[in-house]
């Protein structure tokens, strides 16, 4: 209703995730960092956690939008409380293959055979589970058998986790361990901050084609804030109930009194605060590390970004110029090897043509693929570097004013 009043083209706060209002807020930021490292590593788990309505779903969306198809198998699964067999059976069917009446060996080969035939053609394949802390303990150790498969040395299939904060708590389990060793890159997703809502909502506005009509005033974002704590989903449902009352009122301007009202209406209470988030294992930063100090909270925010950054760094400097080096020399040699093929090739009569023409194509795959791989962890550490810097300028332009006061 109030989309057509006010003349847009969609619904701007629909709950159904859509990539194409993808908001990049500052911890939406990180974590596409992270998921576009472990891209780039081509191997273990990723592991996303975030409140319900944090907008899981929506960054996994907008990173596959990103994505080649034709360098990439992407498949997702939104996980039900299921076996372990269960769950081999529902990849399987993801990656469209047939499962009925097939005993779990079977299967077993079947992934295995298919995951195969997608690297020699030069494709990665990653599978998402969503809603994983709905997974058993014999599901996710499923999956982690699944990461096994290997071709040449490189893992076959590499594994995104989705889930709500409890499923921090499930990866604590002692069952785990192994997973836990394998999980390469993880971050929890945050509400978003109080000035990132005014440009949060501005975002899906413009989106559906808004021209300022509804206009909102600066109290009105901080009302929006302060009664949904920063969550999008909750941003939505608010914002979403306040456009119909000023579609109803014939509203062209939206103020913290209109929001008020509608907080009331819902029966929200704009005074209560967001539960902190337990931490967890899978946390960069250990509680036992870390001493207490009274600062405020966008302190300890920055310091745990601050440490974060700094381990990934690490990471990248400690993972990344071997790999890169061996690729290299890898894709130097197979180049000297196919131009080596291609100049005696006239001269070579007792080799079968059809042979010799499968292994330019597999030398030509493995370069594909090696060249690929090369500019997805340029990518990932460009992305990892561009993090910091701005840490680092952010560092700088608040020691600044304090250096100033100091003097």
């Amino acid at each position: 209703m109030y989309d057509q009043f006010y003349g847009f083209e969609g619904r701007p706060f629909q709950l159904t995730p859509d990539p194409h209002f993808y908001f990049e807020s500052a911890t939406h930021r990180k974590a596409l960092s992270y998921l576009g490292y472990g891209l780039a590593q081509g191997e273990g788990f990723i592991v996303i956690t975030g409140d319900i309505g944090a907008g899981k779903t929506t960054l996994v969306g907008h990173l596959m939008a990103t994505i080649d198809p034709a360098r990439l198998t992407a498949v997702k699964i939104v996980s039900t409380q299921v076996g372990g067999d269960d769950m081999l059976r529902l990849t399987a069917q993801s990656f469209g293959l047939p499962v009925d009446g097939m005993p779990k060996a079977q299967i077993l080969r079947q992934v295995e055979s298919y995951l195969h035939a997608q690297a020699r053609a030069g494709r990665r394949s990653l599978l998402i589970v969503d809603e994983a802390q709905n997974l058993s303990v014999s599901a996710i150790e499923e999956l982690r058998m699944l990461s096994n498969f290997q071709l040449g040395g490189h893992s076959l299939l590499q594994i995104f986790l989705l889930g709500q904060p409890e499923f921090r708590d499930l990866m604590k389990s002692p069952h785990l361990e192994q997973l836990r060793q394998r999980v390469i890159a993880t971050h929890h997703l945050e509400p978003m901050m109080e000035s990132e809502v005014e440009p949060y909502i501005l975002h899906r506005l413009s989106v559906v084609g808004w021209n300022g009509d509804p206009s909102f005033t600066p109290d009105a974002f901080a009302a929006i804030y302060a009664a949904t704590g920063g969550v999008p989903r909750r941003v939505n449902v608010l914002a979403s109930r306040v456009l119909l009352l000023g579609a109803l009122d014939q509203l062209s301007e939206i103020d913290a009194e209109a929001v008020a009202a509608v907080v009331a209406d819902m029966g929200a209470d704009s005074d209560a605060a967001m539960e902190p988030v337990r931490p967890s294992v899978l946390d960069c930063v250990e509680e036992d590390d870390v001493t207490p100090a009274p600062a405020p909270p966008q302190k300890a925010v920055e310091a745990n970004e601050a440490v974060a950054l700094r381990a990934e760094v690490e990471a990248l400097r400690a993972r990344q110029p071997e790999p890169s080096v061996t690729l290299t020399d890898e894709i130097a040699t197979l180049r000297a090897e196919l131009n080596r093929l291609r100049a005696g090739q006239a001269e070579i009569q007792a080799v079968d043509p059809e042979a010799l023409k499968d292994c330019f194509t597999l030398i030509e795959e493995r370069l594909s693929s090696l060249e690929f791989r090369v500019g997805e962890q340029d990518t990932a550490l460009r992305r990892v570097l561009t993090l910091l810097v701005e840490w680092v300028e952010r560092e700088q332009r608040m020691g600044d004013p304090q250096h100033s006061a100091a003097a």
